[in-house]
């Protein structure tokens, strides 16, 4: 659908590569690779923290704790500056460098020699990477507008799939090949996404659009800015949602099971439900989207994720939380493509890349503010309200994307 009307030489400065399903099918591998890549430490990264040489047990939750926020800190402020660049240079060009400082810094961490080495190396991470966010930008921007939301999801549950599947290979290879061996191994892994970007997508180029994301790309040039802000709150919602139960969970859980021995095994699996079911819901709700509309589709999932946060708050067994997650992981599955194809009909194509990385900001603060508040509230308040303010939270993104919609709308 397009939203907003562009002069005609503006429009028609991005139509769509001819190349797109093979840039789509590159991409997805890449960030899949990627993704996975940048998660396989999760379960061995306090071991490692603890052979760098810290041994007192709150230090080395501690020092856990930062060295994996670090590479989101950083990113979400360089996101919209790579963006800004992929617009005027070129978005293959962003993946390229992005690839190849993973392949680097990743590889590096295998090697580091104390703690501080590590947290530098997760910064560059964080710095120098981005390629998944900058896969949506090149997608996006080289799909026709018909079919953005289709690819978009297919992209977005390649990225999911990456998260689910990097902690579980990340416990399997360290007693393998040991956690520098790993490592070393990640860094290869990149290397070859690296190559198959450099070679095989192939950008369609513009130099229209160059010229004008040089002279007059970024927010300025959006001229209704309404629904753009929408997508950003809508961004961080869907992150702030995913991520406020994190803190609380395993003590939720052994709450309602009996079994000790059994707890973090079904934390696990309440965890991977919403993946699971975002993974399985992403492509067909952005084709969906591409049918009936993106709005519908943003409204409906915000709001039907809220109302199955209730009965969440009230769950008697651990079956029934693991269902509950699956069925709001579906609903949310479709908003990422959503959100980068509403900001992709309603900004110009030399404004894509800035405001698209402005997206990707705005969840990694959501992902921060989600386990924050989650925690906090938990703790001083009560699990059910964790679960209670994020329904809150939801309806009232619900409603808001549903009062700044277009009204007059036609399916993309």
């Amino acid at each position: 659908m397009t939203d907003t009307k562009w002069n005609a030489a503006a429009d028609a400065a991005e139509p769509g590569s001819i190349h797109w399903k093979r840039n789509l099918a590159v991409s997805l591998v890449g960030s899949f690779t990627t993704i996975v890549a940048m998660t396989l430490l999760l379960p061995f990264l306090p071991l490692y923290v603890e052979e760098l040489g810290v041994s007192d047990h709150a230090a080395i939750v501690q020092w856990s704790g930062i060295a994996y926020g670090a590479t989101f800190f950083a990113a979400a402020f360089v996101a919209p500056l790579w963006g800004r660049l992929g617009d005027i240079y070129g978005r293959k060009l962003m993946l390229v460098r992005a690839s190849l400082g993973m392949t680097v810094a990743i590889s590096l961490m295998g090697m580091a020699g104390n703690v501080w080495q590590l947290v530098a190396l997760r910064l560059f991470v964080g710095l120098a990477g981005g390629y998944s966010s900058g896969s949506m930008v090149l997608v996006a921007t080289q799909t026709p507008k018909d079919r953005s939301a289709w690819a978009l999801g297919t992209l977005a549950s390649g990225i999911m799939a990456g998260n689910l599947v990097g902690p579980l290979i990340g416990g399997v290879l360290p007693p393998l090949i040991g956690i520098r061996g790993t490592f070393l191994a990640a860094g290869a892994m990149i290397f070859l996404a690296f190559l198959a970007t450099a070679f095989l997508i192939k950008e369609e180029k513009s130099p229209a659009r160059k010229q004008a994301a040089k002279a007059s790309g970024g927010w300025a040039s959006i001229p209704d800015k309404r629904p753009v802000i929408a997508m950003l709150a809508t961004g961080m919602l869907l992150m702030f949602a995913n991520m406020s139960i994190e803190p609380i969970i395993t003590v939720y859980v052994a709450q309602l099971v009996g079994d000790t021995a059994r707890v973090t095994m079904t934390a696990g699996v309440v965890m991977s439900a919403a993946a699971l079911g975002s993974i399985l819901s992403a492509s067909r709700l952005g084709k969906l989207a591409d049918r009936i509309g993106h709005w519908p589709v943003i409204a409906g999932a915000l709001g039907v994720a809220g109302v199955l946060l209730i009965p969440q708050a009230f769950v008697t067994s651990s079956w029934q939380l693991i269902i509950l997650r699956f069925l709001m992981g579906v609903a949310l599955g479709g908003l990422l493509p959503c959100i980068s194809s509403v900001i992709r009909h309603n900004v110009p194509d030399s404004a894509a890349g800035s405001i698209l990385g402005l997206s990707v900001s705005s969840q990694y603060v959501g992902q921060v503010a989600g386990p924050l508040l989650g925690g906090f509230v938990g703790g001083h308040i009560g699990m059910r309200a964790v679960f209670l303010g994020t329904c809150v939270l939801l309806i009232a993104g619900a409603a808001y994307s549903w009062m700044v919609r277009p009204r007059e709308v036609s399916p993309a």
